[in-house]
């Protein structure tokens, strides 16, 4: 495969088809390759379809090459600056009140079973 293009390369391409896992982006006429749904946009993507349409011009990255298989493993998310967290959202996280655990002596379900192991061992004993 003689190709113009290598990793680490950015560029624009062409939406050429959209499925469940990615979307294939051409890079020229001969070439094409896949954008994984992991690496269209920061954070999370349900459907592939609510970020890109077929015929959409968007900038990519190469992130690798594979010559034998023909194979462009392509980016879009990583020609995007990363969004700014909040530092303090990381900490309202942290100090949200947690659950108070009681520990009461309400064994409602543990009793009824240590009563019925003994009548279940009572029975076993009855048969032999």
């Amino acid at each position: 495969m003689s190709t113009n293009f290598e990793a680490g390369q950015e560029l624009k391409g062409k939406v050429t088809g959209i499925q469940p896992y990615g979307a294939f982006v051409a890079l020229d006429e001969n070439t094409q390759g896949l954008v994984h749904i992991s690496e269209i946009t920061h954070g999370y993507v349900s459907d592939v379809s609510e970020h890109l349409t077929v015929g959409q011009e968007v900038n990519i990255k190469i992130l690798s090459v594979d010559e034998k298989a023909g194979k462009f493993s392509l980016s879009i998310r990583a020609t995007e600056e990363a969004p700014e967290v909040k530092p303090q959202a990381r900490k309202e996280r942290r100090q949200a009140p947690s659950k108070a655990v009681s520990h009461t002596e309400d064994t409602t379900g543990f009793n009824s079973l240590k009563d019925k192991l003994q009548d279940w061992i009572d029975q076993s004993d009855m048969k032999r």
